[in-house]
């Protein structure tokens, strides 16, 4: 029997285009409020985003300046500004938290 991996729709969007769309299991955000991940079933949110990366399925990451996020019925819709086109500066997650790792939590 297959395991169930509880997924939702997210859309990042700009005014001018459509950035993102897919079924995801989770989806990292800085906000004004502090840094927050949604998951599949959430409580309802409506946040302000400030720059940073969005991070989708701690895979992908997408640039933005500010925004604002919408998570109601499973369904997620994020209204972005980004900073750079998402097709160009698209990265691994993992490399972008591995060299802010790096600054932030020296030993020594």
């Amino acid at each position: 029997m297959a395991d169930y991996i509880p997924t939702f729709k997210i859309s990042i969007m700009t005014p001018e285009a459509l950035l993102y769309q897919n079924e995801v299991q989770s989806v990292f955000f800085t906000g004004d409020q502090g840094e927050y991940e949604l998951l599949a079933y959430h409580y309802p949110v409506l946040g302000i985003l400030n720059a940073g990366n969005i991070i989708i399925d701690w895979r992908d990451a997408v640039p933005i300046k500010f925004g604002i996020v919408k998570f109601f019925a499973n369904d997620c819709i994020v209204l972005v500004e980004e900073t750079e086109r998402f097709s160009k500066v698209k990265k691994k997650a993992t490399d972008i938290l591995t060299e802010e790792d790096d600054k932030d939590f020296r030993l020594g």
